[in-house]
């Protein structure tokens, strides 16, 4: 078994790695690796320790004031070429701005930082209208290059910039995205905001906080037509499972936190293209393009697809979602578990026959199949009471052992299981008639706080959950008013009709 050490190496070998300037981890070039932001974000919120916090704001920060951020129409790149996120490799990939949305929604989480909303905001605005099918299906990436050069889409003269924005808001554009003669790329200027002080430019140009936004909303505006009249970077119309299906968990997420009901219908809509269009004779399919389907479905597919629908179902509570995590961990284990030794092998058991079943536990750009498999398939088993699932789920600790020992901080992602098996972890469970302004109100407040290790079930009584979740059968309202159960390894508290009790109970760590 993996022990509470690992975790705490994979902390200290991220931090020693940590750019305290500009945030990120290690030198030129720097990826996102949202995955290790949400590895730090749990950490911080399992041992209370700042500076793993720090590194997640600081980082967060620091991306969206560089050039990796495309602060004209949003969207983030895939990597940048310097240590200070300045110049970016300028292709946009999906599963990028999915696992980003939802780092960002995190620690909006967490901080409460107006500024992550913001940019979240327009993150999801960007996706709508740059990644998004009309059938609802998100498309894999687009392009860095225009006419063979790299980024041309998105740099600006300062001569251009003054010409479509006038004298004065021009001015104003250029001091806060330091917009010069001699720009910052091959003699062009990617617009960013590295060291940019909002209250120089305030106090330099006389206005409040309230007219600059205002401002700098219509240039940019003003810029986003100006280049959408541009020759557009071709767009990888790809349809991915494993990626739509990260970015419907990111779409929920950020639907629920940030009341953004556009979000959640973007997320309801993608899932359902996929239900439609990549499920073949009940088996998950990789990829579509108009209208041709192929491959079989690989572990990874299975687990993000997973995670998909417990996201939905956090962000509605519509039990129709939790049936269907079920029905895809059902299948998961049919097709992938390696009952010898445990873990998921990438390709299922009706795959074509090969020599070796391959296993991969490594994060890279995204999180790997075994890993997401082990967060999501944890968080489940508890929420249905799958005791036998979360057994099976323990071999993973000892089968990928040597992997995740040697280099912890390569599997930031799968470690996220690890942590949460360690963390203090509550059920709650609540019980009343649906529209009580009591229950909604409980229920809206949990979603706005950051709380990865506690799971949410509710209904109207427990034998509404029971067909799920069967230990719930036993749950009652008292006095026919909404009851909320708070329990740890489903050993639980006196029950609560109480709303204001109940939420100093739950929000006092």
């Amino acid at each position: 078994m993996l022990s509470q050490e690992v975790i705490h190496k994979a902390y200290y070998q991220l931090m020693s790695s940590f750019d305290t300037l500009y945030g990120g981890f290690g030198s030129a070039p720097k990826f996102p690796a949202p995955h290790m932001l949400s590895f730090l974000i749990r950490y911080y919120k399992w041992t209370g320790q700042e500076n793993a916090l720090y590194a997640v704001t600081k980082t967060l920060e620091g991306m969206a004031n560089g050039a990796i951020y495309d602060h004209i129409g949003s969207g983030f790149s895939r990597y940048s070429t310097d240590e200070k996120w300045l110049v970016p490799h300028f292709e946009k990939m999906l599963y990028d701005n999915a696992l980003l949305m939802e780092a960002y929604t995190e620690a909006f989480q967490l901080t409460q930082h107006p500024d992550d909303e913001k940019l979240v905001y327009h993150l999801i605005q960007f996706i709508k209208r740059d990644m998004m099918n009309r059938d609802g299906s998100f498309y894999s990436a687009i392009d860095a290059d225009l006419e063979g050069k790299e980024g041309q889409y998105y740099v600006w003269s300062k001569d251009e910039i003054m010409t479509h924005l006038g004298d004065d808001l021009g001015a104003l554009f250029c001091a806060v995205y330091h917009i010069t003669e001699e720009g910052n790329f091959e003699g062009w200027n990617i617009p960013h905001t590295i060291s940019t002080s909002f209250d120089d430019i305030k106090a330099s140009f006389s206005i409040d906080e309230e007219t600059l936004q205002s401002k700098l909303h219509l240039a940019r505006h003003t810029l986003q037509s100006v280049r959408q009249q541009r020759p557009a970077p071709l767009v990888d119309d790809k349809v991915l499972t494993s990626w739509n299906a990260l970015m419907i968990s990111a779409l929920a997420k950020a639907g629920s936190v940030f009341d953004a009901e556009e979000a959640i219908s973007m997320a309801k809509q993608a899932m359902s293209f996929l239900e439609t269009h990549l499920v073949q004779h009940d088996r998950l399919m990789v990829r579509y393009r108009e209208g041709d389907v192929k491959h079989l479905g690989f572990i990874e597919d299975y687990a993000h697809m997973l995670s998909a629908y417990l996201s939905l179902y956090e962000a509605t509570f519509e039990q129709d979602w939790l049936k269907k995590a079920k029905t895809v961990a059902e299948n998961m284990f049919e097709l992938f578990w390696d009952e010898e030794i445990g873990g998921f092998f990438f390709s299922g058991s009706d795959a074509e026959a090969l020599i070796v079943r391959e296993k991969e536990v490594y994060d890279g750009a995204m999180p790997s199949g075994n890993s997401t498999a082990l967060k999501q398939l944890l968080t489940l088993s508890r929420m249905i009471g799958r005791q036998d699932w979360l057994e099976k789920l323990e071999q993973m600790f000892k089968a990928f052992y040597v992997d995740v020992s040697s280099y912890p901080s390569g599997h930031t992602a799968f470690l996220q299981g690890l942590l949460s098996q360690y963390a203090t972890k509550r059920e709650i469970i609540i019980l009343g008639k649906n529209g009580d302004p009591h229950k909604e109100r409980l229920l809206k407040a949990l979603q706005k706080r950051f709380m990865p290790f506690d799971i949410i079930l509710t209904a109207e009584t427990g034998n509404d959950l029971a067909h799920l979740a069967p230990f719930a059968k036993d749950y009652k309202t008292m006095n026919g008013s909404t009851t909320v159960y708070i329990c740890e390894n489903y050993s639980c508290r006196q029950p609560i009709t109480n709303i204001d009790e109940a939420m100093e109970q739950l929000f006092q760590f």
